[in-house]
């Protein structure tokens, strides 16, 4: 009797549970993230030291090699949640504009990712720095290995995890692009712009895993330049090369469906691509007067073409300046808006810094100017920056003319309805 008693008194209580505020959470988990950065960045500075001076240069070279890469599609994935997250307070439905289905990622779920991503690749890349200062080759040369191997899983995995919907999207749209036999849509070509300022982070994939294959991690065997993995590779050029070729033939693709010569001068855009990387690439296989007397001019020429050809491109096509910052226009008061909406300064800082980039993106381009690892770095996250920029204007010009075509399909109707109605008027006066 006194356990039923105790047993229903308690089922009688209403005790009060403690859940911990959404702030305080959000303080928590910043709070550990930024002690993990700091204890990352210790082991790994502590882990450089304990090497010699002359192998450090040399295994810190080695060590960007293989992390930048990803390094740089983190920051890619960040700037892609500031983007939706933009695009969601101005009222943009871009589910819409890139064809998605109920199930599509929201900002939340990128930055979601990108902080995964932002923990994992740099546990990965100290892990790596750790092990090789402690003398554990073997073990310093699997962790970019299982890191690599982990990203190809996670993106093929057939299963209803890790957003399954998003990943097959992602990889059917990747098909489209490099096998261009149907119809070109709004996210294929969007798509394939974003990796062309991505070209240098596959030509250092590309040498990851050619000495990931050639069992080179964590050795000097690929200091020759003239190498199967070496900076003499016919490979980088190739590589580089590749999505501009992608966003070529879309566009040949495009004029044989729809006809229009336009396609065929964004064609031709990205065709000036091409000599700026092969003459580039032909440094390191002719003799050093050819290449000072002749192919160091055209390739300084081939730079300046595609450079102002794209630049022009930005701006009188794939922009609309008449509705230039329409986009920061938000649904509720925000300063950021205030700070962006209708302001000069954007149209200035938008048109400077994308001319000054798009001059310094030859840069990336050229095999013979990647001695400074460090300089290729930070010039291809600016690229990446610029592309961040792009990706507002562009998206913006598209909704725009979205909303124009039931407008003017509406207005015509009306209009031809105003007509047959005078037409077939019998009660009118002349």
């Amino acid at each position: 009797m006194e356990a039923d008693d105790l047993k229903s008194t308690m089922l009688t209580m209403n005790p009060t549970v403690i859940v911990p505020s959404p702030i305080l959470l959000w303080r928590s988990k910043v709070f550990l993230f930024i002690f993990w950065g700091v204890v990352c960045c210790k082991i790994g500075w502590d882990s450089v030291m304990r090497m010699s001076a002359d192998v450090r240069d040399l295994f810190l070279y080695e060590a960007f090699l293989y992390y930048n890469p990803l390094l740089l599609v983190t920051m890619m994935v960040w700037l892609w949640g500031i983007n939706l997250w933009f695009f969601s307070q101005s009222n943009v439905n871009y589910a819409k504009i890139f064809e998605l289905d109920q199930n599509h990622l929201t900002h939340h779920e990128i930055w979601k990712c990108a902080t995964w991503m932002t923990i994992v690749v740099p546990t990965s890349m100290t892990a790596y720095l750790y092990l090789y200062s402690c003398g554990e080759v073997s073990l310093a040369a699997s962790q970019p290995v299982l890191l690599y191997l982990a990203v190809v899983i996670i993106l093929v995995f057939p299963f209803e995890i890790f957003y399954l919907s998003s990943r097959f999207f992602l990889l059917r749209t990747l098909w489209r692009i490099v096998v261009p036999l149907q119809a070109i849509t709004f996210a294929d070509f969007f798509i394939a712009d974003i990796l062309t300022s991505m070209s240098k982070v596959f030509s250092d994939l590309e040498r990851s895993v050619c000495r990931m294959i050639h069992r080179q991690v964590a050795t000097i065997a690929w200091f020759e330049a003239d190498s199967v993995c070496g900076s003499h590779s016919v490979a980088i050029p190739v590589v580089l090369v590749l999505p501009y070729l992608f966003r070529l033939f879309q566009c040949l693709r495009q004029f044989k469906d729809t006809g229009e010569k336009a396609t065929l001068l964004n064609a031709l855009k990205y065709s000036t691509a091409v000599p700026v990387i092969c003459l580039s690439a032909l440094k390191y296989h002719v003799f050093p007067d050819k290449w000072t007397n002749v192919y160091r001019p055209l390739w300084l020429l081939s730079s300046v073409m595609n450079s102002s050809y794209s630049f022009y491109w930005d701006v009188k096509r794939d922009w609309n300046l008449s509705t230039f910052t329409r986009i920061f226009k938000f649904n509720r008061p925000h300063f950021l808006s205030h700070l962006l909406y209708g302001q000069k300064w954007v149209y200035v800082w938008v048109l400077g810094s994308n001319l000054i980039l798009r001059c310094t993106w030859t840069y990336k381009l050229s095999a013979h100017l990647r001695h400074n690892y460090l300089t290729v770095f930070a010039i291809t996250a600016l690229e990446i920056f610029r592309r961040f920029q792009w990706i507002f204007f562009r998206v913006e010009n598209e909704w725009s003319k979205m909303n124009m075509k039931p407008n003017v399909h509406i207005s015509m109707s009306t209009l031809s309805t105003e007509e047959d109605k005078l037409l077939n008027s019998s009660s009118h006066d002349v």
